[in-house]
């Protein structure tokens, strides 16, 4: 999937793809705060992916999801600042069957963002001027 990113204007960064755009900006003073910073949605991009798949199981089964919800909490080196764990708390209505519980933290574990976590891929940054392309 190709997306094209541009400069809207202020410290704003936008991705286009397919029919959507996803804005981010920085909190102030740096930026706006008119949307979130690109890490925070980096960081969603997990959260919601186990999401689908948590609800994936769920309504496969004909369990109750109404009520089911996902805490994500990151845990940082507090002198590097860098990630060091993810957790996912997966928070089940009182009477939830018991049972299930196991298998909704394995469907949470099958999203596909966590697995490249678990195998990141290369990331290669290019500089080029670009002959009849527009943005």
């Amino acid at each position: 999937m190709d997306m094209r990113i541009n400069f809207p204007g202020g410290v704003r960064v936008d991705a286009h793809f397919g029919p959507y755009v996803v804005r981010t900006d920085q909190p102030a003073p740096v930026g706006e705060g008119s949307a979130p910073p690109p890490f925070a949605l980096f960081l969603a991009s997990l959260g919601t992916c186990a999401g689908i798949y948590v609800l994936s199981f769920l309504q496969a089964r004909g369990l109750p999801w109404q009520d089911v919800s996902i805490l994500q909490r990151v845990h940082s080196n507090p002198q590097t600042g860098m990630v060091e764990s993810v957790e996912l708390r997966i928070h089940v209505p009182q009477g939830f069957p018991e049972k299930y519980l196991p298998a909704l933290e394995r469907a949470a574990e099958q999203c596909a963002v966590k697995k490249h976590f678990d195998r990141p891929p290369r990331v290669m940054a290019r500089a080029a001027v670009m002959e009849g392309e527009t943005a």
